[in-house]
């Protein structure tokens, strides 16, 4: 699995408010995503109206062809009409895997999936504050309501 991604600054020439931003970066991950088949995002400088810092993602089988697909991008991100394409950085990932390549052991449960995210989660500064904010409010915690497990119709376990 060869996962492409490319990180870049486009500059709006004379925005006169965040809305216009908005609408160039959603002209760019539109255009983008339909012409490339990529995942793209706004990833930084989210209120500053004239500088769209993103980033965008391929997955492939070949990395020759990511990389021609990440050269047709840039290409294109050069000739856009509304920005003008500042620092651009690229990066090729190898992840584990090839077609010959068998997993051993059954799919994750939902359970372990979530419990995984969760545990994921703890690290994100958003989400802990999010947590306490719960938390002041009287909600249970959602790692207490996975570890009590499933409860039968009379609420016992």
């Amino acid at each position: 699995m060869i996962i492409a991604i490319l990180q870049f600054e486009m500059f709006i020439p004379d925005p006169e408010s965040l809305k216009d931003k908005r609408r160039v970066v959603r002209s760019v991950k539109d255009r983008l995503h339909r012409d490339f088949q990529c995942a793209v995002a706004e990833v930084a400088a989210l209120e500053n109206p004239s500088v769209a810092r993103m980033g965008l993602a391929i997955v492939s089988n070949d990395g020759k062809h990511a990389a021609q697909v990440l050269d047709r991008i840039t290409e294109r991100l050069r000739a856009w009409p509304d920005a003008h394409l500042g620092d651009c950085r690229r990066e090729i990932v190898h992840g584990h895997g090839s077609s010959d390549e068998v997993f051993d052991g059954p799919a994750p449960s939902e359970e372990d999936i979530a419990g995984e995210m969760l545990r994921r989660s703890l690290d994100d500064p958003e989400l802990a504050a999010l947590e306490r904010a719960a938390q002041r409010a009287g909600v249970p915690d959602a790692t207490d309501t996975l570890n009590a497990g499933p409860k039968t119709a009379g609420g016992r376990p």
